[in-house]
Formats: C-alpha cells, sequence, structure tokens
C-alpha cells in the first residue's frame, strides 16, 4: 500500500510506501492503560504539613466544668486542634506520601504506541473523535513543513492539504463547568492536527500557537499524544522523513 506525498499546495508529488506498523491490531484496551499510566506519572503528590492545625498550645481543662473535654486555648474557652474545631487539624487529609506512579510494561506501552499510530489510519475512528477531513489517510506531507518557523506559513500549508475546516473547529472553546473555571482553567479547549516529524527545524515554534495542533518528533511520539484522553484515532500529519523512520519497524 501507498500513500501520496502531498507538498506546500496540497499537490501530489510522489508516493511513498506505508510502513507495516500501520498494520497493527486495533488494541484499544492497551492504548487506554498505556495513556492513563502516562497521566499518572505525572501527578504530582499533595497533601498538608505534618503538624497542620496541631501546633497549639491548647489542653483540655478535664472533668467538673459540666464541658466537653476538648483541648481548649489558653485564657479562651475556644476548642482548638481537634477535627471539629475552627483551624483544628483536618479529619481525613490526603496522604503526600501517596504514590500515584503506575508501572507497565516495555512490550505492552510500545504495542499500544504501534496500535494508535494504525488508528491514525482509520476513518471510522478519525471521525468518532470529531474531525473535519474527508481526504485519504494517513497525510504525507513533504518535508519542507519541517522547517517552517512562520505560523502564517504552516496555517497555510494545512488548509493547502485540506485541514482548513478543522483548524477553525479547534478554535472553538467551551467554558468549563464547576469550580474548576474559577482555578486557572476556565475554558475546555479543543484537540486538533498532531504533526509528526523526523526533525523539527522551526516547526515547532511556527505551529505553538496555533489552537489545538500539536508538534512532535517521532521518536517522542506516545500513546498519549496519538490517543488524547484514551480515545485513538487523532488526526495525524506525517512529514516523509518520519514515514522513511517507520520503515524499519519503529
Amino acid at each position: 500500500m501507498e500513500a501520496a506525498v502531498l507538498d506546500r499546495t496540497g499537490k501530489k508529488t510522489s508516493t511513498i510506501k506505508v510502513p507495516e506498523v500501520f498494520n497493527e491490531a486495533f488494541r484499544p484496551d492497551v492504548i487506554k492503560r498505556a495513556v492513563l499510566a502516562a497521566q499518572a506519572n505525572r501527578l504530582q503528590p499533595y497533601g498538608p504539613d505534618r503538624t497542620a492545625g496541631t501546633l497549639t498550645s491548647a489542653h483540655s481543662w478535664g472533668s467538673g466544668r459540666g464541658v466537653a473535654h476538648v483541648p481548649r486555648l489558653n485564657n479562651s474557652s475556644r476548642a482548638a486542634r481537634v477535627v471539629q474545631a475552627r483551624g483544628g487539624r483536618s479529619a481525613h487529609a490526603p496522604n503526600p506520601n501517596k504514590i500515584f506512579a503506575e508501572k507497565i510494561n516495555d512490550k505492552e506501552r510500545l504495542l499500544a504506541i504501534r496500535s494508535a499510530v494504525a488508528a491514525t489510519m482509520n476513518k471510522e475512528l478519525v471521525k468518532a473523535r470529531g474531525y473535519k477531513y474527508d481526504g485519504e489517510l494517513p497525510i504525507v506531507v513533504s518535508d519542507e513543513i519541517e522547517s517552517m518557523s512562520k505560523t502564517r506559513d504552516v496555517v497555510a500549508f494545512l488548509n493547502a492539504i485540506g485541514l482548513a475546516a478543522d483548524l477553525e473547529r479547534a478554535k472553538q472553546k467551551q467554558v468549563r463547568g464547576g469550580k474548576g473555571k474559577m482555578r486557572g482553567r476556565q475554558y475546555r479547549k479543543k484537540v486538533g492536527v498532531l504533526i509528526v516529524v523526523g526533525e523539527d527545524k522551526g516547526i515547532g515554534l511556527g505551529a505553538r500557537n496555533i489552537p489545538g495542533v500539536d508538534v512532535a518528533t517521532l521518536d517522542s511520539v506516545n500513546a498519549e499524544l496519538l490517543a488524547p484522553g484514551t480515545h485513538p484515532g487523532r488526526l495525524t500529519v506525517w512529514s516523509e522523513s518520519a514515514f522513511k523512520m517507520m520503515e524499519g519497524g519503529e
């Protein structure tokens, strides 16, 4: 099987053999496990200080006063230190020593990447993710995209190969529900096109301000980039050199 190589005007210049990795079996279970492991390994432990809520001179009055035996501040009747007191310790606080990391076998992780790569050529999976593209998959472009350091050049290139509608889709954003909107993440943004290149010669700079678009070199591609949110089928643009590097089954 061969794929067409498109230039910056969207015209077919040549063909290239599709690597064998695109024939990998679809394994959504393995992909999900790899993505969740990657997300878990990024989590930062959190929790209160070991002495939080207990640094007080409060002590109990003892028996004989007709009041509860809770610690009370000196020269005051206000309770302190206990869970039910204002400023007291937390009852079931998060444990800062908890380990969030998840282990995954290297063979399983590599299988997830290969399966996610193959899923990028499945039109049904790509459309199920909401992408607006009616052309042929996979999308292979000439290596000139790797050296585009200007945003306008990258946008013009993507528009020329038929991704204009999807770029407009990725610009849309929604106000997040719940309290997250008050914590620095007011908007939910859409995931757009992934550009995979053999070598970043400026494309990372040129595409970083395009909403939804991500750039990755072939050696840095992982299951989470190819299947955001554990859902495989991300619309991916491959450079010709990246395709050639995959011919060895990498």
